[in-house]
């Protein structure tokens, strides 16, 4: 499998050669090297590392016997962010040059990531911080269980240093600075650079096929993973059980039987060509029209009150509707389903009154193709 390092550098070219000095202290071979950076950091790339005559880069491959034919970086592999008029930018300094910067990372991260018979390495250790962020979460989005995220922590002192690019075979001394400055001398051999792999998290195997058919902005992305919640209503006459959300609600048996009947009579709307219930009511019942199906109500409430006999029931109760104790259900309905489903869902699931008296008129709102009964 061919390994593949994407950078981010910002004015400091000295974080590729660190990178790569690491990743190679580890026996991870790389095959391409791709660069995101500024203009500025583009120049400095080409000057310090690139140049044909001293550039760092070919240097430590010549002092570590690399073949740079091996390894596939040039002016080519440079990936300059640029501006919505295409002008390469100096500094990330705004909104607007950090969504290019993003773009960019994305894209580049996208691209990379489409073959197979590769892993790349993503390195987060140069450039501004919204540049390692960018980059980490363009990771985020396509990396696959090949690809890797390491930043790179180099011993303070040689950091700091402008001419310092990676421990050289032989060890030299070099001129540094101290904690206040003053110039000191040590050599390379104490310098440490450490490439630290940093665990991550990728949707990638969670996007849809379309999804990667070419690069996506991060939004549409993770919008793409929020699933609705199951927002059917389930009413379980055996368990006396009303499932909504996921959440659960336990009914009284009475409380449950009037609560059927109405999403019985939402179930059976006679309007076939009708798909969506929307705004129609034509499924209401004024409280008449209730009383006169007594006997349905109670012969839900037979199915789910349990073994106490008919007759022994309250001539007042569910078996005998009349308006103060149908209002006395109604009104308790509304109260359990508020305190289990809370108050913003409670417009569609409770039983409703609309229109006022003497024709007030009741049912449930919510879709008749999103309510389900179990016997």
């Amino acid at each position: 499998m061919k390994n593949v390092l994407i950078a981010v550098v910002g004015l400091s070219p000295q974080v590729i050669t660190e990178t790569l000095f690491a990743l190679h202290q580890q026996q991870k071979s790389v095959r391409a090297i791709h660069i995101i950076t500024t203009r500025q950091g583009k120049e400095k790339i080409n000057a310090h590392l690139l140049s044909p005559t001293d550039g760092k880069y070919y240097q430590y491959l010549k002092e570590y016997g690399i073949d740079p034919a091996t390894i596939d970086f040039g002016f080519h592999n440079i990936h300059t962010i640029k501006d919505t008029n295409g002008m390469e930018i100096d500094d990330i300094e705004g909104e607007e040059e950090n969504e290019s910067l993003l773009k960019t990372c994305m894209e580049l991260t996208f691209s990379l990531t489409r073959d197979p018979d590769t892993a790349v390495f993503f390195s987060i250790a140069g450039g501004r911080k919204t540049m390692s962020a960018c980059l980490t979460l363009a990771a985020q989005m396509y990396a696959r269980p090949q690809d890797r995220l390491y930043h790179v922590l180099v011993s303070p002192e040689f950091e700091e240093n402008r001419d310092f690019y990676y421990p050289p075979r032989e060890p030299r001394l070099i001129e540094l600075r101290d904690k206040n400055a003053q110039p000191v001398f040590k050599e390379t051999k104490y310098a440490h650079v450490n490439l630290i792999h940093v665990p991550f998290v990728s949707i990638r195997s969670q996007l849809r096929d379309d999804l990667l058919d070419s690069p996506k902005d991060p939004g549409t992305l993770m919008l793409s993973l929020i699933k609705e919640e199951d927002r059917r209503l389930t009413l379980d006459l055996i368990s006396r059980k009303v499932t909504y959300k996921n959440l659960e609600l336990d009914l009284m048996p009475a409380r449950m039987a009037l609560y059927a009947f109405f999403a019985l009579q939402k179930k059976g709307c006679t309007k076939k060509e009708v798909e969506t219930c929307g705004t129609c009511t034509e499924c209401f019942l004024n409280i008449q029209e209730v009383f006169n199906r007594q006997k349905e109500v109670t012969e839900l409430y037979r199915k789910v009150r349990g073994t106490r006999p008919l007759d022994e029931m309250s001539g007042t109760g569910i078996i005998h509707l009349n308006a103060e104790n149908f209002n006395m259900y109604k009104g308790k309905i509304k109260k359990d389903l508020l305190g289990r489903f809370g108050p913003y869902v409670l417009r569609e699931l409770e039983i409703a009154s609309i229109g006022t008296r003497p024709d007030t008129r009741y049912g449930i709102r919510m879709d008749k193709s999103r309510i389900e009964i179990v016997y």
